[in-house]
């Protein structure tokens, strides 16, 4: 491999010099060869011990100089597809393409995986070649000929992709994170270069002000998430002492938070699992990031080539990727078996992304995306196998970042207290609300202040009041912060028009969103971000029907953390605050599949014993008859705020209304206290 290595090298170095194209090719191989020839100084650097060996300056000088070009000059770069095709005409997709897959690099030199170094120089220089051969004897290159390379490319190394990423998530062994977490210097910034992550000023200034905290503050974050992992086991009847596993995910800068947590979790008898967030689009790099991530250099980026997937699967693809996917959790099933769930701390703070959306960008035809939903569901099953959904649990933390503003220190200890709300108190407060629901047949919500919700929602019927509920009482475990009552709502018969007027749901702004359900399905939808409806309308169903004709509504719930809306308010982060606390700043919906996904036969509790009945709707109930129609794969939550609320209140048989909330307060007895922020804001 080394020999290999070696032969690539000095192969794209002579290409830079010189390359045996014309025009627009020549500027591309010249790019692409000037950043590879980068990328492989960078893995001598950190093989040799240099990198390491060097100043914090020298590194953060080499931090921007790798992410330069999506930072300062995107534009007008190949990484673009727009400028690709422009420039290239019909090779500029797949060329964009192998251009980007080449960034993921990056990641592999400061890992020191050569072999994937390789792969990825090795599939420029096919391509190169297809172009010289041409050149030399002045022939076209056949497009059809260069996209086959590229999707062997892909095929070719489904084994080993698959393997690598189950590995990474239930193995302990782990890498860079696990030496700096473990080991470096935390109060100091200079560990951050080491991962090989773009890093801003703003995981700068987070190492910088976590290191004004004290050990107490720091041990005060860590075991509200730590403990939210545990108590998430606790509350849903599931026996923690069988796992030996836990995944952390988190931003980078918040590391002294994390080692303490894996302190905790030690303590629990967990050991952690830390993995990067996917570097390579073919192993799955998306705008959300899963894993450890740094900044984003460029979101129009990570999104220009989230469907560059299109080159390279069909039927085959995917049958040999269930494949390896089954053979490869067979062969590391016992610690599968063990491994627990995620732990998640998530970010918040920066600004809004408005995606520029190009008709040059790859784009899923039907029946493409008919394939990847099969291969979401399918996929999902297995995993469900070795990873059991009955016996696995998560959590979720969120805390802001110092993008956030010039009053991030008020935001973030403002952001503590929302997270450490006493739970038992409302346990309490939800606990009549949740009672009062279970005597309705349906829940009427109307909107307020140009909201124009005017929602019916059916509700479960329960056979046995004293021992059944239909709504789930969430407190402060899986999803801090505390604050919500949910349910999955009979589809047939929950009809009417869903509208937020700004919201910011997977990374991504909506203006003035309206969804239409009719028997629980979106029926049609609009928004206003562009002024175009048909744009509109694509960009809602690329970025939240995740390309299928419709969704079913998989979740209604009300959140009753007013302490966070407040916050929200008060501090105007309506349009960045993460789904994680804005679902618990009043009712909201998701579109999706619903909480209980692939768990609808396991038993769930509330804290008052009563098991909980809605946990399936007439599409989850088809996977014992067809499957592949039972889950889609998202859960997308969406929150109308208190102030565009008019009213919410459950029917009784008899016409009798439940009034739950009026003009944004709640008004039952006994959940008073849930008014006194909004009241003293």
């Amino acid at each position: 491999m080394s020999e290999r290595y070696e032969l690539a090298q000095l192969r794209i170095e002579e290409i830079n010099k010189c390359p045996e194209a014309e025009g627009a090719l020549a500027e591309y191989f010249k790019a692409v060869t000037t950043f590879l020839i980068m990328v492989m100084e960078t893995y001598a650097l950190v093989r040799d011990g240099r990198m390491r060996e060097s100043t914090e300056a020298s590194k953060a000088v080499w931090n921007k100089r790798l992410y330069e070009e999506l930072l300062n000059r995107y534009e007008g770069s190949f990484l673009n597809p727009q400028y690709a095709v422009n420039e290239l005409g019909e090779y500029g997709q797949v060329l964009s393409a192998v251009y980007a897959e080449c960034r993921s690099m990056i990641a592999f030199a400061y890992e020191m995986k050569e072999e994937k170094l390789l792969m990825r120089m090795e599939l420029f220089l096919e391509i190169y070649s297809m172009f010289s051969m041409a050149y030399a004897s002045k022939e076209k290159v056949d497009t059809q000929a260069l996209n086959r390379i590229y999707a062997s490319f892909a095929y070719d190394y489904i084994a080993d992709n698959t393997e690598d990423s189950i590995l990474e998530l239930i193995d302990t062994d782990n890498g860079i994170a696990g030496r700096i977490i473990a080991g470096a210097d935390l109060s100091a910034t200079e560990y951050l270069y080491d991962y090989g992550e773009y890093i801003s000023e703003n995981e700068l200034k987070m190492v910088r002000f976590l290191a004004t905290l004290s050990d107490e503050e720091i041990d005060r974050m860590a075991r509200t998430y730590t403990e939210g992992y545990r108590i998430g086991f606790i509350t849903t009847g599931k026996d923690l002492s069988i796992k030996e596993t836990v995944e952390i995910r988190y931003f980078i800068g918040i590391e002294r938070v994390v080692r303490r947590a894996v302190e905790l979790f030690d303590e629990l008898g967990l050991r952690t699992s830390i993995r990067r967030a996917p570097a390579s689009f073919v192993c799955g790099r998306r705008l959300s990031k899963i894993g450890y991530f740094g900044a984003i250099a460029n979101k129009q980026f990570e999104c220009d080539h989230e469907n560059d997937r299109v080159l390279y699967i069909d039927r085959k693809y995917t049958e040999r990727k269930l494949e390896a996917l089954k053979n490869v959790y067979e062969k590391h099933k016992q610690q599968a078996a063990v491994f627990g769930g995620p732990a998640v701390i998530e970010s918040f703070g920066e600004e809004p992304f408005c995606l520029v959306e190009k008709a040059e960008v790859l784009k899923p035809d039907a029946a493409t995306r008919e394939l990847i939903t099969e291969y979401t569901v399918r996929s999902g099953d297995i995993v469900n196998q070795y990873i059991k959904g009955e016996e696995r649990s998560f959590t979720i933390i969120a805390f802001p970042t110092p993008e956030i503003g010039d009053r991030f220190e008020e935001i973030f200890a403002e952001t503590m207290q929302v997270n450490t709300l006493d739970y038992m108190l409302y346990r309490d407060m939800q606990q009549i609300i949740i009672d009062t629901l279970d005597k309705a047949k349906y829940v009427k919500i109307e909107g307020t202040n140009g909201n124009l919700t005017d929602l019916k929602v059916k509700l479960w019927e329960i056979d046995n009041p004293d021992k059944e509920t239909i709504f789930e009482n969430c407190v402060a475990d899986v999803n801090i912060p505390v604050g919500e009552v949910f349910t999955s709502p009979v589809l047939e018969g929950t009809t009417g028009v869903l509208n937020v007027k700004n919201v910011y749901l997977n990374g991504m702004p909506y203006n003035n969103l309206k969804l239409t359900l009719k028997d629980g399905m979106i029926d049609d939808y609009s928004c206003e971000n562009y002024d175009n409806e048909a744009v509109n309308k694509e960009y809602i169903k690329e970025h939240l029907l995740f390309q299928h004709k419709t969704l079913p509504i998989g979740e209604f719930a009300i959140g009753t953390n007013t302490t966070a809306y407040v916050m929200t308010k008060k501090y105007g982060l309506e349009a960045i605050m993460p789904i994680l606390i804005a679902e618990k700043t009043g009712p909201h919906f998701a579109m999706g599949d619903t909480c209980y996904s692939h768990e609808e036969d396991m038993m769930t509790y509330n804290p008052d014993g009563k098991a909980i009945v809605a946990r399936e709707n007439s599409i989850s109930a088809l996977r014992k008859s067809d499957p592949l129609k039972a889950y889609f794969g998202c859960h997308t939550d969406i929150t109308i705020p208190y102030d565009e609320l008019g009213r919410l209140y459950g029917v009784m048989d008899d016409g009798t209304e439940l009034e739950i909330i009026r003009e944004g307060r709640f008004v039952l007895k006994g959940t008073e206290a849930l008014n006194e922020p909004l009241n003293n804001a």
